[in-house]
């Protein structure tokens, strides 16, 4: 089976390249929703993050509130080291468990959709690395229009993460994200056909 790691700084349009990967035929794991169902009460993901954070970043029905959260993370570097520290742990034993039954069944491509995949060490997982990157401008106006945040909290975010050169240094392939999402199809499919996972 061939593993490609999907990544890149929130906003770049990730999301969008492996909606094209799926349609090419490949099989997604997506660790943001692997994330967030580890974190479904009873949860001892999210036992260990109240045990780092405070039950403060619990919303009064008991489950994560995000936005309390990421207020703390992304104005705090060791604050965003222990969160990660915490949260790759689960995500990945779980990831990796997806993979190992994905094998058994013969999938011939599976992309790993992963925004941290540098940070968890999940590229030791994957045949090949893509990373998405985009302006930081059209970045944060994606960011707040999909969260809903304001332009200070977005560039927040961004510069909280991993620098475009480190992506750049790390990847097998860079999709740059700056135009409409049907230009992204024949970038795809070129580098599928480079790697050999062409699946239609």
């Amino acid at each position: 089976m061939l593993v490609i790691g999907l990544t890149g700084p929130s906003g770049a349009g990730k999301s969008e390249v492996s909606r094209v990967l799926k349609d090419c035929g490949a099989t997604i794991i997506d660790a943001d929703a692997v994330y967030h169902a580890l974190l479904i009460p009873p949860s001892p993901c999210l036992d260990a993050l109240c045990e780092t954070f405070g039950t403060d970043i619990l919303s009064p029905t008991g489950n994560l509130d995000r936005r309390k959260l990421g207020s703390i993370v992304f104005s705090d570097p060791n604050a965003l080291h222990n969160l990660n520290t915490i949260t790759h742990r689960y995500v990945m034993e779980d990831v990796r468990q997806r993979l190992a039954e994905l094998r058994k069944v013969n999938t011939r491509l599976a992309v790993l959709d992963a925004p941290q995949l540098f940070e968890a060490g999940a590229e030791r997982d994957c045949d090949t690395v893509i990373s998405v990157l985009a302006d930081k401008q059209l970045r944060a106006d994606r960011i707040m229009t999909r969260d809903g945040i304001d332009r200070e909290s977005a560039m927040r975010r961004i510069n909280a993460q991993m620098s475009d050169d480190y992506f750049r240094t790390h990847s097998d392939y860079i999709i740059e994200n700056n135009g409409a999402c049907e230009d992204l199809i024949p970038t795809v499919r070129r580098i599928l056909c480079e790697i050999g996972g062409v699946t239609d």
